[in-house]
């Protein structure tokens, strides 16, 4: 089957979008397209900002290429399916433009909002199928003649508007995942450096183009706050050959910079001993309290010029209340951020808003750790993304109406987003409404 996988040109004009907006690699699409041509399936992979395409000019590229089937992504990519913007309009506006160019092409939509709530997903975006948790198992499924809603991990809209559904989100094996490999031309534009302070942020100031890798999928914790359940929950670790394979084909398209998406990075001796002496710089996402001072030195040693670090909370019991099951002890964590920065070039504790926390607590332990040259965020509110627990913990089982119950509750809480909100955030029904 010919199967085109396309990432929508995205903007977020109005969003609460936490997510970077700058172009990033698809992982997913990566990933599918790595198992269907493994399979024997024909693909046409495009990325609306890498390849500076619009919707007309995706819809006509795959006019062009005659897919049977068109997969699309509803957020940017596996980097930020936990903080996807709510609203899904780009994602529709294309699939509408789809359903006209390639008429005849079966349109399957993957990402966070399919797995959470996809009944909702399907009569927002007008696809045939959506594909519920990590799709590339699932999308080869699909190709090999599967069944849309009987497909383990796929819902579609029978007959009578009724949603068809089998089973739940689905986990791919992952471990086993062949390398991936991007165009050129992607490399190529691919400026921007995830993550990376350590040098003027500007990507031109880098010199060489970035990239992202994925070395583990999932987490072992259960953070109250973190969006996973319906996606890249349990923990896997990926074999470390076609993982070098990969990092070593970007090296040589001229990759100076890589940035894991793992959900959070854990200690990998054999990993970090084989990146030492690749000359590549890396960045990561971890839980500084997993991080003993030996395998910082070898973090450092490897290249990893940037740690995000989630903290949360400053107190035991905002912690405990987090769910974190962290050992160390508040000064114990500063303690060892401050360890982090002698090895590595940038260094940031995550705070997020807790009730319990104190502000002048806050501001005296951010103060200690800038003096070190760690940065800590001034603390920020959640959003109650339906995969997480604190959505449920809120308003139980994510429905029909999940993601505008967690949007008006954001609104409705904090009148000051994110730093990097230009735009005043609108209701969910006014982003969407292309959706109805």
């Amino acid at each position: 089957m010919k199967v085109a996988l396309l990432n929508p040109p995205w903007s977020f004009e109005h969003s609460i979008y936490f997510g970077c907006r700058a172009p990033h690699l698809p992982i997913e699409l990566g990933a599918s397209q790595a198992l269907l041509e493994r399979a024997g399936h024909p693909t046409l992979m495009r990325d609306g900002l890498l390849d500076e395409l619009d919707i007309a000019g995706l819809a006509a590229a795959c006019a062009a290429f005659g897919p049977q089937m068109i997969v699309v992504t509803t957020a940017p990519t596996y980097l930020f399916w936990r903080c996807a913007q709510p609203e899904l309009r780009l994602p529709r506006l294309l699939l509408d433009a789809l359903r006209v160019a390639c008429p005849d092409a079966t349109l399957v939509a993957v990402g966070p909002h399919g797995s959470a709530t996809p009944e909702a997903a399907l009569r927002k975006l007008g696809a045939d199928v959506v594909v519920r948790g990590e799709c590339e198992e699932v999308v080869l499924a699909l190709a090999e003649g599967g069944t849309p809603g009987l497909v383990p991990g796929t819902a579609a809209l029978g007959p009578d508007g009724a949603m068809i559904a089998n089973g739940g989100p689905q986990a791919s094996r992952f471990t086993d995942l062949p390398a991936l490999h991007w165009p050129d031309h992607w490399v190529a534009r691919h400026h921007h450096h995830h993550h990376r302070f350590d040098q003027p942020h500007e990507g031109s100031g880098h010199g060489l183009p970035g990239a992202e890798v994925e070395a583990s999928r999932g987490c072992p914790y259960s953070c109250s706050f973190c969006a996973k359940i319906d996606f890249r929950d349990g923990y896997r670790r990926r074999d470390i050959v076609p993982l070098l394979d990969e990092i070593d084909a970007l090296r040589a398209q001229g990759v100076g910079y890589l940035y894991f998406i793992d959900e959070i990075f854990l200690p990998n001796r054999v990993l970090l001993e084989a990146l030492v002496g690749r000359g590549l710089k890396f960045g990561i996402q971890t839980r500084i309290d997993l991080w003993k001072p030996e395998m910082l030195a070898l973090l450092g040693a490897a290249g990893c010029v940037s740690i995000e670090a989630g903290v949360e909370s400053l107190t035991v019991e905002g912690r405990a209340e987090l769910d974190k099951n962290c050992k160390l002890s508040t000064d114990e964590l500063a303690d060892r951020l401050i360890l982090a920065k002698r090895h590595v070039a940038f260094v940031q504790a995550n705070l997020i808003q807790v009730s319990g926390d104190d502000p002048a607590l806050v501001a005296a332990w951010r103060e200690r750790l800038h003096a070190a040259g760690v940065w800590a965020n001034d603390p920020v509110p959640l959003y109650p993304y339906p995969s997480s627990p604190d959505y449920r913990k809120l308003f139980g089982l994510p429905d029909a109406h999940a993601w505008e119950r967690a949007h008006a509750h954001y609104l409705g809480l904090f009148e000051r987003m994110s730093d990097i909100q230009d735009d005043a955030p609108l209701p969910l029904a006014e982003l969407e409404a292309v959706c109805r």
